[in-house]
């Protein structure tokens, strides 16, 4: 299995300090956290699209790429882009330009997206929503699989001839469909072939069992290759209570301020403590229950990748890279010796 982060960059009050730190120390931050998190190990680091005073990137292939000049081995993803209101010309030029400076270490994770305002923000419309993000999807496979350009759309441009460069180091550039909980989200990354990442922030998870099994049952039929990822939110500490007592000030305030425009009630404390056992929808707490959640959850989707979201709100920031930290030296290897021998037991068994 392979383990990483993802992050939006949030930027909101630091509730142990009562200050809003800028937006350059804020990108000085999260650079940090990446490169600790190439040089303990960990094989991907994620950044979101948002285009919201809360979170800092609005354009992930530039701060993937300046995190590229910085690290090694690290796989270096979007998580997401928003591709229903961007250009697919445009994230595969930069997409493309990332794998090269990173020597082959780029990803492109696309998503319809949770948050609305790319859409007025560059001129599109709401109630073109699905219709946006199948055709340009469609649009960027294309462009993936050809370097000379013959496309007629209805809500893209058409290109006559035309070259898209530079081209990047893989072949194909790894392409991803994030989902949040809609079966058509699933049947459309089996449709394609393309590997689905799955955020679960909330519920039960084993109630996303179902829109796993439908994507690998759909791609069977269709002789489509899968690839699994959970995503979602937690926190490491030493111990459970730390962990709790550190992030829990932090992941409340930013998710009542995402509460009060959805109609959600606040966050109670109660609730983020059953969201950290080993049934909730978080990984929140010690390294052993993160791994205890892990291999909980993989015997649910034997799911071929994991993501954690750590920086929920804003939390201090030693504390954060110590997160970091624990979970590249402590949960890490032991997920991946634990998943190596369950999947020599199931070979055998076969």
């Amino acid at each position: 299995m392979e383990l990483g982060i993802y992050s939006f960059g949030d930027r909101t009050i630091d509730i142990t300090t009562g200050e809003l730190i800028s937006e350059a120390e804020r990108y000085r931050r999260l650079l940090e956290e990446i490169k600790l998190a190439d040089e303990v190990g960990l094989d991907v680091f994620g950044i979101g699209e948002h285009h919201r005073s809360d979170f800092i990137v609005s354009s992930p292939a530039v701060v993937l790429a300046a995190a590229a000049s910085i690290t090694k081995h690290i796989r270096l993803t979007s998580a997401v882009n928003v591709l229903s209101s961007d250009d697919p010309v445009r994230i595969f030029q930069q997409f493309a330009t990332l794998d090269l400076i990173s020597n082959g270490r780029a990803e492109i994770m696309v998503g319809r997206g949770s948050f609305i305002e790319s859409f007025p923000l560059f001129g599109y419309d709401l109630k073109d929503y699905e219709e946006l993000f199948e055709e340009k999807l469609q649009m960027l496979l294309h462009i993936r699989e050809n370097t000379i350009i013959n496309w007629k759309g209805k809500f893209t441009q058409t290109i006559v001839n035309r070259g898209v460069y530079p081209r990047p180091v893989q072949n194909p550039l790894p392409i991803w469909v994030a989902m949040g909980g809609t079966p058509e989200s699933a049947i459309r990354a089996a449709k394609y072939g393309l590997p689905l990442a799955i955020a679960i922030i909330g519920g039960l998870p084993e109630r996303f069992k179902y829109f796993v099994d439908l994507y690998r049952t759909t791609a069977q039929k269709l002789g489509n290759p899968t690839k699994v990822s959970i995503n979602s939110h937690g926190f490491i500490a030493e111990t459970s209570k730390e962990a709790i007592d550190i992030s829990f000030p932090a992941v409340k305030l930013q998710m009542d301020r995402i509460g009060r425009e959805r109609g959600w009630a606040p966050m109670t404390k109660e609730q983020y403590e059953f969201s950290a056992t080993v049934r909730g929808a978080n990984f929140v707490g010690s390294p052993e229950q993160i791994i205890d959640k892990i291999l909980f959850q993989y015997e649910i989707f034997k799911h071929d990748r994991f993501l954690i979201q750590i920086s929920v709100g804003t939390l201090p920031h030693n504390k954060v890279l110590k997160s970091i930290e624990l979970f590249g030296d402590k949960v890490a290897p032991v997920i991946k010796k634990e998943i190596s021998k369950m999947s020599k037991k199931e070979i055998e068994k076969v």
